[in-house]
């Protein structure tokens, strides 16, 4: 196996660092169009400005290079991207994919953006496509079949996600996309118990995850869903600390929910705050942003969370690129996660009450998603008086009441 497919192995499988690996691929044969390909796709696939940035210069390197048509199909996609119009990437795969439904960089390159859009329904669609033109014994059918079932659970069709999954894993037993696709539907289907359970049978060859500590963050829900608050934080101090967005992000959205809880984090959120700060003006992806709201809002660093905010309000004065819609849900969100801190609850419930319908574009997961709706209902609670919520709580419907 030449490094270039074990580049793509990691990619399929979800294990190791991809990155590092297509950076010795380009070291290795700095003239070798499928190994900078791969590069310049995962850097501009990055949530890290940097990343992005750098992205830039390996497509420069990458277009001065002979290729195929099917490569430069490629490049039109990636152009597309760095222009900040992952939407026109997006189609640009999917012409890549209707020619050739195996081009397994396509199919994860345009199932991440679209990801990051929100877009559920597009990668259910696109995911059926490739697979029923792929044969069933093709090497890595595992990883499409994998990204299919994450794209139906995202839709809300668990069991076939369900089932999916395991098909996979029967296949590849290695596969951690599958593995995490099970972790999500365990948790849409508030089945905590079982996913505990699933992940104490599993959790073993989580080592050498791309991300594993997103597979914990999920185990640390199941804790919560249990009312185990302890576990929780036990979890995130022993696996959950990470310098990555990817790594703050999971840190971030599991001390926000065991705030909104009332539980007592400790210093948590400080030193989470002061490893955020770095990023606090990026302005580069609304859905860092917001999770980074919580951190500056939880350790109470209004200084960092002004910052925030009016990196926010500079982006949105810019009328272009796919993270100008992300930040239209992303702006108000993340004033909401502010007033909440403040105390200021009624804000924090109508600011994210009125979010605009587009708020799924903001992206991630239901799952990380569900944190708004939380707030929320925490806010909505907290603004009204105990003795009005319990007499809300336990008041019988109209329909029993009049009988």
């Amino acid at each position: 196996m030449n490094l270039d497919d074990i580049v793509l192995r990691s990619l399929q499988l979800q294990r190791g660092d991809a990155r590092a690996l297509a950076a010795q691929a380009v070291a290795a044969a700095p003239d070798s169009v499928p190994a900078r390909l791969v590069e310049a796709v995962l850097l501009v696939c990055s949530r890290d400005v940097r990343d992005y940035e750098a992205a830039g210069w390996a497509f420069a390197r990458l277009n001065a290079l002979p290729m195929s048509a099917a490569e430069r199909a490629h490049t039109a996609a990636l152009a597309a991207a760095l222009d900040g119009d992952l939407e026109r990437a997006c189609r640009v795969y999917d012409q890549i994919l209707d020619a050739e439904p195996r081009d397994f960089l396509a199919l994860w390159a345009a199932q991440l953006m679209d990801y990051f859009l929100g877009n559920a329904l597009s990668l259910r669609e696109r995911s059926a496509r490739a697979l029923a033109r792929m044969p069933g014994d093709l090497p890595g059918y595992h990883a499409a079949l994998s990204l299919y079932a994450f794209a139906l659970q995202e839709c809300g069709d668990y069991a076939p996600a369900e089932e999916a999954a395991l098909k996979a894993l029967a296949l590849e037993p290695a596969d951690l996309r599958a593995q995490h696709t099970l972790l999500h539907v365990y948790e849409m289907l508030d089945r905590p118990a079982d996913g505990v359970r699933w992940a104490g049978r599993h959790s073993s060859q989580w080592h050498d995850a791309a991300g594993g500590h997103h597979l914990w963050w999920h185990v640390a829900l199941f804790m919560i869903g249990l009312d185990r608050p302890h576990g929780a934080l036990a979890l995130y101090d022993l696996r959950m600390q990470q310098d990555t967005i990817a790594g703050l992000i999971d840190g971030s959205a599991l001390l926000w929910r065991l705030h909104l809880r009332r539980f007592d984090v400790g210093a948590r959120f400080a030193a989470l705050a002061g490893r955020w700060a770095q990023y606090a003006e990026d302005a580069h992806c609304a859905f860092n942003d917001l999770h980074a709201m919580m951190a500056f809002a939880g350790a109470e660093r209004w200084d960092l969370a002004a910052r925030l905010l009016a990196a926010q309000e500079r982006r949105l004065a810019r009328p272009i690129g796919a993270n100008r819609d992300m930040t239209r849900a992303g702006y108000p969100a993340c004033r909401a996660l502010l007033a909440f801190a403040k105390g200021d609850f009624r804000s924090a419930e109508a600011l994210l009450r009125s979010l605009p319908p587009v708020v799924h574009r903001i992206g991630g997961s239901h799952a990380q998603r569900d944190v708004l709706q939380l707030t929320r209902a925490a806010a909505a609670a907290r603004r009204t008086p105990s003795n009005q919520r319990e007499i809300h709580v336990f008041a019988l419907p109209q329909s029993l009441a009049a009988a």
